[in-house]
């Protein structure tokens, strides 16, 4: 029998604001949780026509293992291939993440931008959304 208690299913609230989507992810992170979550942000994302994504997953919690990292970024930069080819949107993600959700390495970004993925991690939100912006 497995005990759950301490841990949280992920969350994920996305809200739009100039455009932009504003994702909220909370829990605990697990990579198939984390592809669910961004196949619902991307549905958001074409649902609004968004040209940018605030993900803000400070509230996140684990310690992804660099194998995760590495599927999360393959999956994340093949999905949204598909979705720019259907919707024929360009779209720049912004990951505000604090360690050890967010590898110093950024491995994960690494992955998904060799992938044509316009994406970058931050551990402060407002440099996120400047580099969003510019």
């Amino acid at each position: 029998m497995s005990d759950n208690i301490g841990t949280m299913k992920m969350q994920l609230t996305t809200s739009v604001e100039g455009g932009i989507v504003r994702a909220v992810a909370a829990g605990a992170f697990a990579l198939d949780e984390a592809k669910e979550q961004f196949v619902r942000l991307l549905d958001a994302v074409a649902e609004h026509q968004a040209v940018a994504v605030l993900f803000d997953g400070r509230e996140l919690m684990g310690e992804p293992q660099a194998i995760e990292r590495f599927f999360y970024g393959e999956f994340a930069a093949a999905a949204y291939a598909r979705h720019r080819v259907i919707h024929g949107l360009s779209t720049r993600f912004a990951y505000v993440l604090k360690e050890p959700v967010l590898d110093p390495r950024r491995y994960g970004e690494s992955v998904a931008a060799s992938q044509g993925m316009e994406v970058k991690a931050f551990d402060d939100i407002a440099v996120a959304l400047a580099w969003l912006r510019a």
